[in-house]
């Protein structure tokens, strides 16, 4: 029978080999993994963000400077100066997931598929007052501006029951 002293210094020697493991197969040590994933920055180019904004098709339902669609809430809104928050602004799009999803299914026949990388370009943009500025009518076919969702379809009210229960 073993005792439980017996049992702690297995436990502790299990635990070492796992560590002489972890260090010699070159894992790096739980506070460097942590700092490398505190200091991990995404690139954020905001001109090829509103480039996105018009090739995904975001401007059907979301207008920047008055240009595009009523059918979600404009994009134009951050106040000024205030620094890109990539995280905040993906999650601003889950809480609209469900209603972008549908409505992107009904109008174009599929969903939009962003990687990281368009997010936080499109946060970029949606950021940056002067690439703002830059967004007109003139930069969008005529084709697409004829698919403009002209009726605001979703808007918060509309799905305040998900998260308030009654």
């Amino acid at each position: 029978m073993t005792d439980r002293k017996g049992r702690s210094r297995t436990a502790g020697r299990a635990a070492l080999a796992v560590l002489a493991f972890a260090v010699g197969a070159g894992l790096p040590a739980p506070s460097t993994a942590a700092d490398s994933l505190r200091t991990a920055q995404m690139p954020i180019d905001p001109a090829v963000g509103r480039e996105l904004f018009v090739e995904k098709g975001c401007v059907i339902c979301h207008s920047v400077n008055g240009v595009g669609g009523m059918a979600g809430p404009p994009l134009d809104l951050p106040p000024e100066g205030r620094n890109i928050d990539v995280a905040e602004f993906a999650a601003n799009m889950w809480r609209g997931a469900g209603p972008m999803v549908w409505l992107q299914t009904l109008e174009l026949g599929y969903q939009i598929d962003l990687t990281g990388a368009d997010i936080a370009d499109l946060a970029g943009f949606v950021h940056d007052p002067a690439e703002r500025a830059r967004f007109t009518l003139d930069q969008i076919a005529e084709p697409l501006r004829d698919a403009f969702l002209t009726e605001p379809y979703v808007r918060p009210e509309d799905w305040e029951w998900e998260t308030e229960p009654e």
